[in-house]
């Protein structure tokens, strides 16, 4: 099984690639590192960028979760998704019985694995906050997918489908709000929040502008996975636990990016934050490295400020997810609403974002580099011409450059 060629076949034909599924033999390793593992990466990952790197927005506003919270997040999001999938799996087997299925736990977890496939896949939408209500519609299409291969799967008459696959989305429903309750424990709250391509590509148009997905590095990244996917299987056949355990790495580096577990030091950090800024004076500054919390980050941070007009500079590397901030890349687009003009476009291998109020009373620049480090410059009471300036004294090259140091 290809993971690709599944999951074209699920979303596409699902009536003749359930039957298909229905003949397999339920390989509970290969489901979850082959197939689970690496779609359950799309949703914590682009939630992470859309909420960290990108920024939500709304009512004149823009707002971004800080990073190390947003990776926080991304990691229990992740593993929680496998859980839930995995107690979905025990619910559809224990509740056969009830609507005149037979039980099979294999059958179950391939009902619930597949059936999420839509659902898994509509996590890409979580790069662009603002259309993650597409992310629903996805959902929707993993409920008529689970209809269709609950009651083939489970031995359940078709009478009984749909009472059947509603007792199982209630499950699923009260699944994902805890899940949503636990990941939240783990995102700041109040004034935290705000924190201190060259293939074909899919326009949407939407009534505040338009989106550019790049679907040639979506299929990129499709294929690394696909690759991911095969290792991991060649693994389980060898039956060598150390390989197995090596191809698991490889196979979420994979999904992740292909980054390894390194950062740039806080000190070559800090040296790019400059002095002064104009005739603004640096009034304080911040160096993190996430070592002490077990995340491969560092970051550092300064402000600058004359009277009423603030700027803050923050140079992210989030480590072994730095190339995920490349993903950013995919979606390209801009938008007007409430006063407030944002745009995201790819310039020399970089992505760039920018914001700014009408008024003049905020202007933010992002730039994530072509190894992932994302450099920001937020300001308050400064136009974006100013901001633009201020990214200039950054030597975003000499960033791009500087080495990167394994995380003891």
């Amino acid at each position: 099984m290809q993971l690709m060629e599944r999951v074209k076949g699920i979303l596409l034909k699902p009536r003749e690639t359930w039957a298909a599924i229905d003949g397999e033999p339920a390989d509970t390793a290969r489901l979850f590192t082959g197939y689970l593992m690496i779609l359950a990466a799309i949703p914590a990952v682009c939630g992470f960028i859309g909420m960290s790197l990108i920024g939500m927005g709304g009512f004149g506003f823009s707002m971004r979760v800080p990073v190390l919270a947003g990776l926080a997040n991304m990691v229990v999001s992740y593993v929680l998704s496998l859980v839930g999938v995995y107690v979905l799996a025990l619910v559809i087997n224990a509740l056969a019985p009830m609507f005149g299925g037979t039980q099979n736990q294999g059958q179950a977890l391939k009902v619930a694995v597949y059936a999420s496939t839509a659902a898994m896949l509509g996590g890409v939408f979580s790069l662009l906050p603002a259309l993650a209500i597409l992310g629903l519609v996805a959902a929707l299409y993993s409920l008529y997918l689970l209809y269709l291969g609950l009651p083939l799967l489970m031995r359940s008459p078709a009478a009984r489908a749909v009472p059947y696959t509603a007792v199982v989305v209630v499950v699923a429903i009260v699944l994902g709000i805890v899940i949503a309750a636990i990941g939240s424990l783990f995102m700041p709250h109040g004034p935290a929040m705000w924190g201190s391509a060259g293939g074909p590509a899919v326009v949407i148009d939407t009534p505040r502008g338009q989106v550019t997905l790049d679907t040639a590095k979506l299929e990129e990244a499709g294929k690394k996975m696909e690759e991911a996917a095969r290792r991991m299987e060649q693994a389980h056949k060898s039956g060598d636990t150390q390989q197995m355990t090596e191809a698991a790495g490889q196979a979420m580096a994979a999904a992740m990016g292909g980054a390894k577990h390194q950062t740039v030091g806080v000190d070559a950090l800090k040296a790019a934050l400059p002095a002064k800024l104009g005739s603004l004076e640096r009034t304080s500054y911040e160096v993190h490295d996430g070592a002490a919390t077990g995340l491969p980050t560092s970051q550092a941070e300064a402000e600058y400020g004359n009277g009423d007009k603030v700027v803050r500079i923050s140079v992210v590397d989030a480590g072994a997810f730095g190339q995920l901030a490349q993903l950013a890349g995919m979606v390209q687009g801009e938008r007007e609403s409430d006063g407030i003009v944002e745009k995201t476009w790819q310039e020399n291998g970089r992505t760039l974002h920018h914001s700014y109020a009408k008024d003049g009373s905020q202007a933010e620049l992002r730039a994530v580099l072509k190894n992932g480090v994302v450099v920001t410059v937020e300001a308050e009471n400064l136009p974006l011409k100013d901001v633009q300036g201020f990214m200039g004294q950054i030597d975003l090259a000499a960033l791009e450059n500087l080495p990167r140091k394994d995380k003891s």
